[in-house]
């Protein structure tokens, strides 16, 4: 059984903000495979709950009139791996998308829950900074946006003002217009399982595609919040398309990675696999680019 005090269910973005104002103990919830879980296993019994399932108007993915992809908050994993804008423009992040969990937590799990718990494990979340990605947040004093690299603070706690919710997921077009990317999710299996260490690149080449124009390469579980690596990706910027490239690419992410031992993974362990993961996915994104290695 869930225990739960009380369950208050928002009309609009407007009154999720006044229920939060009346209700500050009061956890929102949209898809609920984590808050619900959560509950169940006593973590948070005799919680007071605010719905915003219900609201249609923060879901799907459209294009604002400047070329930015907006992704509502409620959009489901499901439908985000299957979305006409993400396959054709970030299809990267419809990839990080469909490997989260199984098939039925797809379902009901939506993007904002996965950015908002602040996890460092979140298979959308090392795509998103790789994206250089806005997050929107709406409160009672209204709109204020910040690059989700701000957004996360420290570990499993984001810059969400007790009045605020979620609303909207930017990814500019400068952001991803002419590049292509690989995410990579390292864990002990295929499904179900949290990612020992994660990693996502996006490059963009050269019009003759022997020149990496810019990298962008962040790590999931390679610190306590989803991170960028400034070394490597000055070393891809400019460079030719080259097997030597790759290798140094690779190597220099220990200079910004800060993995720790837990009972997953050693520290040394993740550090291994973080190298051979930014090669392969920089491989990758180069070749879905057109280039050869």
């Amino acid at each position: 059984m869930y225990d739960i005090k009380a369950l208050y269910e928002a009309e609009s973005v407007q009154d999720a903000i006044r229920l939060r104002l009346a209700h500050p103990e009061a956890q929102l919830i949209a898809g609920g495979s984590d808050v619900l879980v959560q509950i169940r296993e006593g973590r948070r019994a005799g919680a007071e709950l605010i719905s915003i399932y219900t609201l249609d108007e923060l879901r799907g993915v459209t294009m604002e009139p400047d070329g930015t992809l907006r992704i509502g908050p409620l959009t489901s994993f499901s439908h985000l791996a299957r979305d006409p804008l993400i396959q054709q423009h970030i299809q990267v992040l419809g990839e990080a998308a469909d490997q989260v969990g199984g098939p039925q937590i797809r379902n009901i799990a939506s993007i904002g829950g996965n950015v908002c718990n602040g996890a460092t494990s979140a298979d959308s979340a090392s795509t998103l900074f790789a994206w250089d990605a806005v997050v929107e947040l709406t409160g009672q004093a209204g709109i204020r946006r910040l690059p989700i690299q701000a957004f996360y603070r420290r570990a499993g706690v984001v810059d969400l003002q007790p009045d605020e919710l979620l609303t909207g997921i930017l990814i500019p077009r400068a952001a991803y217009e002419g590049y292509r990317g690989h995410y990579i999710k390292y864990a002990m299996r295929n499904a179900m399982d949290i990612a020992i260490c994660a990693c996502s690149v996006n490059v963009k080449l050269s019009d003759d595609q022997e020149t990496i124009v810019d990298a962008r390469i962040t790590f999931g579980v390679a610190g306590p919040v989803p991170l960028r690596c400034p070394a490597a990706e000055a070393i891809a910027r400019g460079a030719a398309v080259s097997e030597e490239t790759v290798r140094a690419f690779a190597a220099a992410v220990l200079e910004d990675i800060h993995p720790r031992d837990s009972w997953r993974a050693s520290k040394d362990f993740r550090e291994h696999i973080a190298v051979e993961l930014a090669r392969r996915a920089l491989r990758r994104a180069v070749e879905l680019e057109g280039g050869t290695l």
